[in-house]
């Protein structure tokens, strides 16, 4: 500081100028301090040079003069002597003219173009890499004339030589390390020679390739990105379209089963009001008639007031006699009552309804509820519970059994399923085995059966259970018709629609009611009897192969005729029976009393055969046909 205020106060020296224009040059810009800066080892900056050169360091901060490290980035504050000393040389004379011509040429305004280093008047035309400097026209001649200059490297004018330069070595950047991600000059080569090196041209070769790599790396995942984009908005409105379509369906659905229930509520309510109606119609006719006898009455009053004005005693006792032979009888009102009985039943059947409804929505909610807690695991449901979906369709064959008729029987199946589901909950009891049979109980048991084998068909139709095929389960060759109550054999295969509860290795079919509690009755009359079967049999029973057969397993239970032999089948285990003739079968099921009865219906029932069991799930009627002249009806 003492020599720069020394120089300042012998202004004139040319020398005493020079020497103060040294000491206020930023080492890296080469110009006179703009707004100078000082870093802990004591060297002095511009600050716009100095956070240049530190521009993209997070650490490693050092000085670019002296190459002294910091621990970390420095506080820079302006050294507001220096700049003090800059204004009052800048104000000096003949300091001013050359710090400004300096200024234009090492750091003055960018829009100038590159003048040349020779001259300072003439623009430059090209730069010599070699000799850091740049040339007009006039002052290039020597490098394009003499061949001492052959070697050096020429390039378009540039204004940034010394950022070109390494700060260490003040040469010129000629190569690249790729490990540090820096510019190094031929000295720094021996720090660098653990590290991959290339020439700054080959470097820049290779990085155009690797960004034009990534570029077209960019453009590909750009691609994929577009189309995964449409591929989602195709999905979402795919879904949309899918969840409106289901929509319309689910409301077309429920405004099905309101018109049944709003139908079942007319009908409920047509039958109070024909039996009010029916009543009412009784009541008018004896009012009628007793307005008749009271005018009678009222008539025959009048007469003999008439009678006792008489004066005349003949003409009265002859008007009294005729009077008095004139009878008149006592009221007589006959009881009339309305059919409380036919007013329970129909409350009852709402009742029914109801209850059916309810069941069948706990059901959903349940197994709503269950799919939510146990995801991925979802039990095999009974084939009514999985035919409930399918209900509404019609099968190839005959077209009179529409999805209105159906509705009642899946309502039944709902119920029974749900009651299913709930049994299911409960510990299944397991039938105790001959040696532990309480006595007791086994002549409890056969009493009871004995007594639903005495009882008249007339007693037994009041079990009486409305049966229908369930058409999701006929084999492919099974033909049902009149309504889904008849069933034959075709000689060919139909064209069923595909479902998992199809039988596909016996001509078998199920009923569509299932039944888990009560007891249930219903007929099969049969026609050329000589191929086929009828029983009963779990929803769980296989579909396909061998062991889907009826009685081949232990989840079904039939009597079957083969030619003119009789069996009864279950668990594979067959009894031969005595021949029969029947054309009727009847079968008895009492689910609570564990036993299932076949009868052959005439002018009176005979037992066929009878099986014993513990019933552990809901059962389906079901039926087996070989021959294709074979015929069951229901």
């Amino acid at each position: 500081a003492a020599g720069v205020m020394a120089a300042l106060s012998w202004p004139s020296s040319e020398l005493g100028l020079a020497a103060l224009e040294d000491e206020l040059t930023c080492s890296i810009c080469l110009c006179l301090f703009s707004s100078p800066v000082t870093v802990p080892c004591g060297h002095n900056f511009c600050a716009s040079c100095l956070e240049l050169s530190w521009a993209g360091l997070s650490g490693n901060f050092n000085c670019p003069q002296c190459r002294a490290t910091f621990a970390g980035r420095p506080q820079l504050q302006k050294n507001t002597v220096l700049c003090r000393v800059v204004e009052q040389l800048q104000g000096c004379p003949g300091a001013g003219a050359g710090a400004e011509d300096e200024a234009v040429a090492g750091c003055g305004a960018e829009a100038l173009p590159v003048l040349c280093d020779s001259c300072q008047q003439a623009p430059a035309v090209q730069t010599c890499l070699t000799c850091t400097a740049s040339f007009c026209p006039e002052h290039l001649r020597p490098h394009q004339d003499s061949p001492a200059f052959r070697d050096h490297q020429l390039c378009p004018p540039l204004r940034d030589l010394q950022q070109r330069k390494c700060p260490r070595h003040n040469k010129l950047f000629e190569f690249f390390c790729s490990q540090h991600g820096s510019c190094i000059c031929s000295l720094c080569l021996l720090e660098h020679k653990l590290c991959h090196t290339s020439p700054l041209q080959l470097a820049k070769t290779n990085a155009e390739s690797a960004l034009k790599k990534r570029l077209m790396e960019l453009h590909n995942q750009n691609e994929k990105v577009a189309q995964a984009m449409n591929t989602v908005k195709t999905n979402q409105s795919q879904a949309a379209e899918t969840a409106s379509r289901k929509k319309d369906l689910i409301r077309s659905e429920f405004s099905e089963i309101k018109a049944l229930i709003d139908k079942r509520e007319n009908q409920t309510l047509k039958v109070i009001a024909d039996e009010e109606k029916r009543v009412c119609s009784k009541f008018d006719f004896i009012y009628g008639v007793l307005g008749s006898k009271k005018n009678e009455i009222q008539s025959l009053r009048e007469q003999i007031e008439m009678a006792l004005t008489e004066g005349d005693d003949v003409l009265f006792l002859k008007r009294a006699a005729a009077l008095q032979r004139m009878l008149t009888k006592d009221v007589f009102v006959p009881v009339i009552e309305m059919d409380h009985n036919l007013i329970h039943s129909s409350y009852q059947s709402a009742i029914n309804v109801k209850d059916t409804v309810k069941l069948s929505l706990t059901q959903c909610r349940e197994k709503t509820a269950e799919a939510k807690l146990t995801p991925g695991k979802h039990k095999r449901l009974p084939a009514a519970s999985q035919n409930k979906t399918f209900a509404g369709k019609k099968p190839p064959g005959p077209q009179e059994h529409t999805h209105k008729e159906k509705i009642p029987h899946q309502t039944q199946a709902a119920s029974q399923v749900e009651a299913d589901t709930k049994d299911k909950k409960k510990p299944v009891k397991v039938a105790p085995t001959t040696g532990t049979v309480n006595a007791a109980a086994a002549v409890a048991a056969k009493e009871l059966i004995d007594s639903f084998l005495k009882k008249p068909r007339e007693k037994l139709l009041q079990y009486a259970a409305n049966i229908t095929l369930d058409y999701n389960t006929a084999h492919n060759k099974v033909i049902l018709s009149e309504r889904y109550t008849r069933m034959s054999v075709s000689d060919t295969p139909l064209d069923y629609n595909y479902h998992p509860q199809r039988f596909t290795y016996c001509s078998q079919v199920l009923g569509f009611q299932c039944f888990k509690r009560g007891i249930h009755y219903w007929e099969v009359e049969l026609q050329q009897n000589n191929f086929c079967g009828i029983g009963i049999c779990y929803g769980s029973m296989d579909r396909q192969g061998p062991e889907s057969r009826l009685g081949r397993n232990s989840s079904s239970w039939c009597i079957e005729w083969f030619n003119s032999k009789i069996s009864a089948w279950h668990n594979d285990v067959e009894k031969c029976l005595p021949n029969v003739k029947a054309t009727k079968i009847g079968v008895l099921l009492h689910c609570e009393g564990g036993f299932v009865i076949f009868m052959a219906l005439g002018q009176k029932h005979n037992l066929i055969y009878k099986f014993k069991t513990q019933f552990t799930e809901a059962l389906y009627p079901a039926f087996w046909l070989f021959s294709s002249g074979t015929v069951l009806s229901l």
